[in-house]
């Protein structure tokens, strides 16, 4: 009995003792993600003092961001925020909803293969998340929370005039894409996730395996407040650009590299003042968010990852099985980098389509 009146107290002091442990390591981390990235730059001025501040805001939009075979532009204001969110939308009115969720740093343009593709059998819509492109921005990072970015999907669904989707999702929109599945099973009739684990999985390996906290190190750096911003813009935007061209991050498969104007795209909408605030604010709230309360994902998941993935190791797919209740499939692309359906578009619409196909077959029979 005595033993009984203490256990409650004492696993009070174990929870306690765990978070002081949990914080202390992110904000540990923060600190030695700071200091790196003020060596960077401190390196930056040394050689290059006047091209380190050279910042371009571009004016115009490329064409390709124009492009009438990818969709229309549209926006929707949602009733439980307020805010008016832009999307690109292809395929009739009418047809059943494939919602599209895109990552960092990225936007509605990241899915341009898929807008092409899938439109001929559905409602593609292509969405800018809260605070990206020409959705609107809160300032507040407590607007970022993951609760609003879940109900955000919720809000968005019901104001197309739908009441279910196939739900697709990159990175930190597969992330999204997880949460919504499981906080609103009923909503999504197929879950597709490209190279993002189950958000459980994710929080529990990167404390357990140290190159998985490092290589998710901007997780931690983004939790300062401007100077991630200002990083970014260093030599015009030179980190932006890496992320997609270098050898060690980039799209590696030739033929399907990002071309001139695609890279265009993407500094037009990132170089507009104030632009990367709101995305980078979507990761200031994390670590009070997770771990979840609830686990399950219910529907048919198909996981896509690219081998070469320089963020996400590729073991936490295979472990995002055991989190699925229903038809699971893991696909690994070998020679695939982390942006995965601009990598390898031919490759992944075919592992959708095949999926999609399945299950409709399945659920006929």
């Amino acid at each position: 009995r005595a033993a009984r009146r203490c256990a409650p107290p004492a696993r009070r002091v174990m929870v306690a003792a765990r978070a002081l442990l949990f914080w202390a390591l992110v904000y540990s981390y923060c600190g030695v993600c700071v200091c790196i990235a003020g060596l960077r730059l401190l390196w930056s001025i040394g050689r290059r003092p006047g091209e380190t501040f050279r910042w371009v805001v571009r004016e115009n939009p490329p064409a390709c961001l124009n492009d009438p075979s990818l969709g229309t532009h549209c926006y929707v204001r949602i009733k439980d925020s307020g805010l008016r969110f832009h999307y690109v939308a292809a395929g009739e009115r009418g047809k059943p909803l494939m919602l599209l969720l895109h990552g960092f740093p990225e936007f509605w343009y990241s899915w341009r293969h898929q807008l092409r593709e899938f439109k001929s059998e559905y409602r593609v819509v292509a969405l800018d998340l809260r605070g990206y492109g020409e959705t609107d921005a809160p300032s507040h990072k407590e607007n970022y929370k993951l609760d609003c970015l879940i109900t955000d999907i919720k809000d968005i669904l019901e104001s197309l005039g739908y009441n279910k989707c196939v739900l697709i999702g990159h990175d930190w929109g597969g992330m999204i894409a997880w949460l919504v599945a499981i906080c609103y099973p009923e909503m999504v009739t197929k879950l597709i996730v490209v190279n993002f684990p189950h958000p459980s999985v994710f929080t529990e390996y990167i404390l357990r395996h140290p190159s998985q906290l490092i290589k998710s190190g901007y997780y931690f750096f983004f939790q300062m407040p401007w100077f991630p911003e200002f990083m970014f813009t260093v030599n015009d935007f030179k980190v932006l650009k890496s992320l997609f061209t270098s050898q060690a991050t980039g799209i590696g498969r030739k033929g399907c590299r990002l071309t001139a104007e695609d890279i265009e795209a993407y500094l037009y909408v990132f170089s507009q003042p104030g632009a990367l605030t709101g995305p980078i604010n979507h990761y200031r709230s994390i670590f009070s968010c997770l771990p979840l309360q609830h686990h399950e994902v219910v529907m048919p998941t198909l996981l896509l990852w690219g081998e070469r993935d320089a963020f996400m190791e590729v073991e936490m797919a295979e472990i995002t099985r055991i989190y699925v209740k229903n038809h699971f499939r893991l696909t690994i692309l070998s020679e695939a980098s982390h942006w995965l359906q601009q990598d390898q578009p031919d490759i992944v619409n075919k592992l959708i389509w095949t999926f999609l196909k399945e299950e409709t077959t399945r659920k006929r029979e």
